[in-house]
């Protein structure tokens, strides 16, 4: 992979390791602009939010950063009392070796949730860190905010408004724990087209909402969960007219779709990727249930693993996702071929031909509800025994 496609104007990246991981590599990653940006930021809806969410999310209101400081390994949450001061203390040592202001430092952090973070090990690293900013070390920044992932995740998108080019880059990491309803364990994107802080949040919000918010791995949302986008305005456009800022939206819609993916494909221990795809429900909010509850049940995704078309386990999942339904009206397929027609099976060799499909690495499951006109789609994976063997043994 070409370092050199994710370099952006004005932006640099780094990275460290400051001994936070307990198997030790890189744990710090810095992202930092050479001029002031355009911010936004979307967050976990758990109730339970790490240290670093809690002041990030204040600091978002005003639209505007600079640099994003993330360290893996230890996720500062649910540390009490001192989760807050350790989260500032590690944006404040940023910022003094940047030479900025301490709420122009954006937070997130990813591990273990419980023990408290250790400050005095990043202050140490701060150096090194900053030393290693580099116009081409994208790749490096997505290694170090790794945890359990198996690979760095990242995407670009080149674009063009107003006669100039800009180019859209983002990171994520994130493989167990992941039904983020807002975003995935940590993403971080950063572009340099000049755009206004409203219309990039807005800009967010909405390619968050179809990429993930539409992805599960195993139905838990983190206390971490952060997106982050900044836009420096290096590329000199005019304020994007309409046409322009519907590019920049698909641009964006479609690293994050790029990055959603990666994740769902590097689920702790999965081996299939699958697109559950609800059509004919009465209503939006029902399509996106019914995609939800399958895509999330345990019985059908270790079927999933199985190669099983275990389809009475997905009209099941339907039964109990509280939607309008007629089971005698279901159709289902896996890709293009179809096993159950109105809620009967369509017997052995229509099974036999869809476990055929199930033994590629990614597939569909198509229901048609036949009750509507509304359709809605997850991105789901397997459940496989090292799912269980990773995260028994997380934290020892």
């Amino acid at each position: 992979m070409d370092s050199n496609q994710f370099v952006v104007n004005g932006f640099s990246f780094g990275a460290a390791a400051a001994g936070i991981k307990k198997k030790g590599g890189a744990d710090l990653a810095l992202i930092f602009s050479d001029r002031p940006c355009s911010a936004a930021g979307v967050f976990t809806t758990n109730r339970v939010k790490a240290a670093p969410v809690l002041v990030s999310m204040d600091r978002i209101r005003r639209g505007t950063a600079r640099a994003i400081l993330a360290n893996s390994g230890n996720a500062n949450a649910c540390t009490g009392a001192s989760g807050t001061p350790a989260a500032r203390k590690a944006g404040k040592v940023a910022a003094a070796e940047l030479g900025i202001d301490q709420e122009d430092v954006l937070l997130a952090s990813t591990g273990v949730i419980g023990a408290p973070l250790d400050t005095a090990k990043i202050e140490q690293a701060m150096p090194s860190l900053i030393g290693a900013l580099r116009r081409d070390g994208l790749m490096d920044a997505a290694r170090a905010i790794m945890t359990t992932d198996s690979f760095p995740k990242l995407s670009v998108f080149e674009g063009e408004t107003g006669g100039r080019r800009y180019r859209i880059v983002g990171i994520a990491k994130g493989a167990g724990m992941i039904m983020p309803q807002m975003a995935t364990m940590l993403c971080f994107v950063v572009s340099d087209i000049s755009i206004s802080s409203r219309n990039l949040q807005e800009a967010l919000v909405e390619a968050v909402g179809t990429t993930f918010n539409r992805i599960t791995v195993d139905g838990d949302t983190s206390t971490n969960d952060t997106v982050f986008i900044l836009a420096n305005g290096a590329a000199e456009n005019p304020e994007s007219d309409k046409a322009g800022l519907q590019g920049f939206r698909a641009g964006l819609t479609g690293v994050l779709g790029d990055l959603a993916r990666m994740v769902v494909k590097d689920g702790e221990g999965a081996t299939k990727t699958v697109k559950i795809e609800i059509r004919g429900a009465v209503s939006a909010q029902q399509a996106e249930k019914a995609a939800r509850t399958v895509a999330n049940s345990a019985l059908v995704k270790t079927a999933f693993y199985g190669q099983d078309p275990n389809w009475g386990r997905i009209l099941a999942a339907l039964g109990r996702s509280g939607i309008d339904m007629d089971p005698d009206l279901v159709d289902i397929q896996i890709d293009s071929v179809q096993i159950v027609s109105h809620g009967v099976t369509l017997g052995a060799e229509a099974e036999a031909a869809g476990a055929e499909r199930m033994k590629n690495p990614d597939f569909s499951v198509v229901i048609d509800l036949h009750m509507g006109a509304f359709s809605d789609q997850m991105l789901t994976c397997d459940f496989t025994h090292d799912y269980v063997s990773i995260n028994a043994d997380y934290r020892t």
